[in-house]
C-alpha cells in the first residue's frame, strides 16, 4: 500500500504564513495558505490587503514520514501541529469549506473554537455557502454564521441574513465534518 500525501497543518513563526509558503514552493513543496483581504486603517489612509485567514497557520500537501523534512527545509515553520497525538490532518471537506468562504468574497472572521458561544445548529438554504452546516452567533445585533475546522480548532464566521437559514432539530441526522 502507497502511502498517501495528505493536507498537514503546520505552525508558521509569527507574521511569516506569506514567507513560508514562499519557502515551501522554492523546495518544490505544495503549500496553501488561505488569504482574505480586509481594509486597514492607517493614519493618513485606507487601504485593502491580503491577510492569512488563521494567523500562524499553513498547510502542507505531503506524506507525513516527510514531516521531520519540512521542519528542517523552511525555517519559518516553528512546529506540526498535532490533534489527539498524531498529526493533525485538514480534510478535504474541510479544505473545500474554507475555499468556499474565501470565494463568496464575504466578510470573513476566523476565532479559535474555544470563543464560540454555542447556539443553534442551522444550515444554509441558498447563495454561495447553500448547504453548509454550522451554528448561528449573534453578536451586536448581527447575523453571524460559523462552521468549525476542528483539527485545527478554528472557527470560520460570516455575516449572513437568517432569511436563509433553517435550524437543524436535534434529532435532525446532519452530515459529519463540521460538529460531530
Amino acid at each position: 500500500m502507497a502511502l498517501q500525501k495528505k493536507w498537514l497543518v503546520f505552525y508558521t513563526k509569527s507574521r511569516s504564513e506569506k514567507k513560508a509558503l514562499e519557502q515551501l514552493r522554492k523546495f518544490g513543496y505544495e503549500g496553501y495558505l488561505p488569504l482574505h483581504k480586509v481594509v486597514r486603517q492607517w493614519s493618513d489612509r485606507k487601504k485593502k490587503v491580503e491577510v492569512p485567514l488563521f494567523n500562524s497557520y499553513i498547510f502542507v500537501y505531503e506524506h507525513e514520514s516527510r514531516i521531520p523534512e519540512v521542519l528542517q527545509a523552511i525555517p519559518t515553520i516553528a512546529w506540526n501541529i498535532r490533534h489527539n497525538g498524531k498529526p493533525a490532518i485538514l480534510r478535504e471537506r474541510e479544505l473545500e469549506t474554507i475555499k468556499r468562504f474565501i470565494a463568496t468574497g464575504l466578510t470573513i472572521e476566523s476565532s479559535h473554537i474555544d470563543d464560540i458561544r454555542k447556539g443553534d445548529k442551522v444550515e444554509v438554504t441558498d447563495g454561495p455557502l447553500k448547504g453548509m452546516v454550522g451554528l448561528l452567533k449573534g453578536d451586536y445585533n448581527e447575523e453571524k454564521f460559523s462552521v468549525a475546522v476542528r483539527t485545527i480548532d478554528q472557527v470560520l464566521t460570516v455575516n449572513i441574513n437568517k432569511s436563509v437559514l433553517r435550524k437543524i432539530d436535534e434529532g435532525e441526522n446532519i452530515e459529519e465534518g463540521f460538529w460531530n
